[in-house]
């Protein structure tokens, strides 16, 4: 088995929720809720689930952008939360992070050679004598060109600057990416040339990511192993093939129904889960998916189900399993 890169142990965030004059608070919203999981070196790991299950809180709490409530992040064997500003700003390159949307990400006034390299300058990874030429490699590296170097955002399309942020990130070597929902705002065609850009550095620079998603089918293409999130906990983690041949949550099944088929002849089994998503600071007792689980009982509205191995590799929480 490969060495663990990441490991996240119990990892809990909640945000608190100001009240009264004195803005005192009583009240958490726990966006994330006891989370494990662990991701190995040259591995792509998902974490899939609706919007407000916790997914981007996770990416930034790993990578300190937000502090922990309690839990611990380890990076090859680091607390990441125990290390100074020193040590932490010495680990930045090789930790990035992908945001959503690429164009909120780049500064509008500022051309993209800057953009890339001024990250380069300031970690000591470039000089000012060859900075330009390092820009132009991991431009041309993410499948643009070098005379792209002194444009400004608003002259790409939303997938060439999706590709520049990815250059920025990859300028610095970094051994680990969190990509944050990274080709949800961009067309299917071009979803899919970003996915094989992702897939194409995983193997060349022997990256490891966590790539949050909402869709399996993208993530599908991508990882080796996929956590489906709901309400700030993990209800299932499985290898790919596993999860898409054997889902065993509920939750998972309904997301998986969700997915197109490439077929007009054939026709999925829609799972269409009633109601929406409940509030993270007023979670349901028990199982915090039984408010919408078809197959809940009462012990799923008392007892909160344990994290279970079902077979090796696939965990799973769930009464009905």
């Amino acid at each position: 088995m490969s060495k663990a890169l990441l490991e996240v142990k119990n990892l809990k965030k909640y945000f608190p929720i100001a009240k009264g004059v004195l803005g005192k608070s009583k009240e958490s919203v726990k966006a994330v809720d006891d989370v494990s999981f662990v991701i190995n070196k040259g591995e792509a790991f998902g974490l899939v689930g609706e919007s407000g299950s916790g997914k981007t809180t996770i990416g930034k709490t790993i990578l300190r952008m937000n502090d922990k409530t309690a839990g611990k992040v380890l990076f090859n064997g680091e607390d990441v939360h125990k290390l100074s500003k020193k040590e932490l700003q010495k680990l930045r390159p090789k930790m990035q992070y992908i945001f959503q949307d690429p164009y909120s990400s780049l500064d509008p006034r500022m051309r993209i050679g800057d953009a890339i390299g001024e990250p380069l300058l300031q970690h000591g990874l470039a000089t000012p004598e060859n900075v330009r030429e390092k820009v132009e490699e991991v431009l041309v590296l993410c499948g643009l060109a070098p005379y792209h170097i002194d444009r400004f955002p608003h002259e790409f399309s939303g997938g060439q600057r999706q590709r520049i942020v990815i250059a920025r990130a990859m300028a610095l070597e970094p051994d680990f990416i969190v990509a944050d929902e990274p080709v949800s705002a961009l067309d299917v065609s071009i979803q899919a040339q970003i996915i094989n850009l992702f897939s194409d550095l995983k193997e060349k620079r022997g990256l490891s990511y966590l790539f949050i998603s909402h869709d399996l089918s993208v993530v599908e293409h991508l990882c080796n192993r996929i956590a489906i999130m709901y309400l700030g906990t993990i209800v299932e983690l499985a290898d790919r093939d596993e999860l898409f041949n054997n889902p065993l949550h509920p939750y998972t099944k309904a997301l998986l129904s969700a997915i197109p088929i490439p077929d007009p002849t054939l026709k999925r089994n829609r799972i269409i889960l009633k109601g929406d998503i409940p509030s993270p600071a007023n979670p349901p007792s028990g199982c915090r998916f039984h408010t919408r689980c078809p197959y809940a009982t009462e012990k799923c509205t008392i007892e909160v189900p344990q994290f279970k191995k079902v077979i090796e590799g696939h965990e799973v929480a769930c009464h009905l399993v």
